[in-house]
């Protein structure tokens, strides 16, 4: 090896498998299963709350949104632990653990609701069991998402050219994992029980904590503790600092649960959250920062909270998208016929057949020096979902029967999914090349607060599309309703994207030939 080549791949992991480290593998397959299971209690989770506990449109897209919020936001304080205490590999291990726990107890859902009259019989124990689940899983993803990336990027040193690679190969981990799970337990869910298709979700996760413990061996120390002996110094409480973190992490769970069964607070709760970081962040910027490290700072903030338009259209998959496929179409398409919770695969699919297609663009036209600037991409791609949106609502308005024609949910996720490759790649990156060194964490932080902002949203909005009907139609949506913010919507979306695009160039000159 020539000392060229040794300086490269210096602080890499020394073993290799098929060219790269061979910790990655166990990684890869770690993020693998937990997506699968991620994606599929998510396939069916608003059907399961409509159809099994009869909760209204409105109720189940809220528990819902705040669902997707709170696994946005909780990986701030996962990755803070990490970081500052457990290390990245003890991390992912702790919320691995969570989430066998809490989507093993999803597959325990005791009796379905009823009606008694005019009202909805239901098991409270059961339903307490149901939160206590979802508090377990929230906070399970909280540990495991962010730090099982930081393990990947431990496997190479600061100028292994094999990293953007890596990371890609890793990327197609989750995709898999998703494609996977929501065609099947879609599939399970909803044809031999809710309770089953959640078991499924759960024995992928259990597969996913084998493989990373029996692969520790494989990881050569990466992700370990920064001081380990810290972990080891008494806590105020008496405990060692490892078990207080973890006994936080069950108080994390309860927190969780009391947001879930009480979901208008999370809403409050991240958007007064978001306010005060943005807030110190323009302090900072304003007080600390020299102007080139200010104007990035500003277009950091710009595009951080833009995103959170993106992911209020993206998360609608998961929630009325979901509803209104089931209710609303034609699940026969080139002769095969889908569950109303299988065609959530399309966005995964899409992304597997996309991505090399993008890569390639992204790259041809960078060597003609047209690619588009990071702002620019954020623009176009509120100008894509929204636009899909747009057109999407037109359709439904086409066929007032409950037969709509499949091409359309195809439409609207190929749409969706064209809007995710301009933004969702370029995000996290974008985040950490325009923030000031001493505050990239906070950056990242408000990153995921504005995601989880996004996505709650998304829940409030589907629930506005409720028909206020109960028991066996507590899921129905008001078409009229549906169409008309769909609409509206798709309409503040695309107007956010033309905005951006117009500002595209001031926010390209304030990045200061950052690209």
């Amino acid at each position: 090896m020539s000392d060229t080549t040794e300086e490269m791949y210096k602080g890499s992991q020394e073993r290799n498998l098929m060219g790269h480290p061979i910790g990655l593998s166990i990684c890869f397959l770690t993020e693998m299963w937990e997506r699968f299971s991620y994606y599929g209690m998510r396939a069916i989770l608003i059907l399961y709350l409509t159809k099994y506990h009869l909760f209204g449109a409105d109720k189940a897209n809220m528990i819902y949104g705040a669902y997707m919020g709170m696994v946005y936001m909780m990986p701030i304080i996962g990755g803070y632990m990490a970081d500052r205490y457990l290390g990245s590999r003890k991390a992912v291990t702790y919320g691995a653990i969570l989430l066998v726990a809490g989507h093993g107890l999803m597959g325990f859902h005791g009796p379905a609701a009823y009606m008694d009259g005019d009202i909805v019989v239901r098991d409270e124990f059961y339903i307490n069991i149901f939160f206590l689940s979802l508090a377990l899983i929230i906070t399970g993803v909280g540990f495991l998402k962010a730090n099982i990336s930081t393990v990947v990027g431990a496997l190479y040193g600061p100028n292994d050219p094999r990293r953007d690679g890596g990371f890609s190969i890793f990327y197609m981990g989750i995709n898999l994992g998703s494609l996977f799970s929501m065609g099947l337990v879609g599939y399970v869910g909803e044809t031999y029980g809710w309770n089953y298709g959640f078991s499924i979700a759960g024995i992928g996760m259990f597969f996913g904590l084998c493989v990373f413990l029996w692969g520790q061996k494989y990881l050569d120390g990466r992700g370990d503790p920064a001081n380990p002996e810290v972990l080891k110094e008494k806590s105020p409480i008496g405990l060692n600092k490892e078990n207080t973190i973890y006994l936080f992490g069950m108080g994390l769970v309860a927190a969780s649960y009391i947001m879930m069964k009480y979901d208008e607070l999370v809403i409050q709760f991240v958007g007064i959250s978001g306010l005060i970081m943005v807030s110190i962040i323009l302090f900072y910027s304003f007080s600390q920062c020299e102007k080139e490290d200010r104007e990035r700072l500003w277009v950091a903030l710009i595009l951080i909270a833009v995103q959170s338009v993106f992911w209020a259209l993206f998360e609608q998959q998961g929630a009325s998208l979901t509803l209104l496929t089931d209710q609303q179409f034609n699940l026969t398409f080139l002769g095969i016929t889908f569950k109303a919770s299988q065609v959530q695969l399309l966005n995964a699919l899409f992304i597997v057949m996309l991505a090399p297609v993008m890569a390639w663009l992204w790259l041809a036209l960078a060597k003609r020096n047209l690619e588009p600037s990071t702002p620019a991409k954020f623009g176009y791609a509120l100008l894509i979902i929204g636009a899909g949106f747009i057109i999407f609502s037109w359709a439904l308005t086409l066929d007032d029967t409950s037969n709509k024609d499949f091409i359309w949910l195809v439409f609207i996720y190929l749409m969706v999914t064209l809007a995710e490759l301009f933004l969702s790649p370029v995000g996290l990156s974008m985040v950490t090349k325009l923030s000031v060194p001493k505050i990239v964490g906070m950056m990242m932080g408000t990153w995921f607060l504005f995601t989880a902002l996004g996505s709650n949203l998304a829940g409030v909005i589907s629930s506005l599309m409720g028909s206020g009907e109960h028991g066996a139609a507590a899921g129905t949506l008001d078409m009229a309703a549906t169409v008309e913010l769909y609409t509206m919507i798709g309409v503040f979306s695309a107007g956010v994207g033309l905005f951006i695009l117009l500002l595209a160039p001031i926010m390209k000159k304030w990045m200061h030939g950052v690209h």
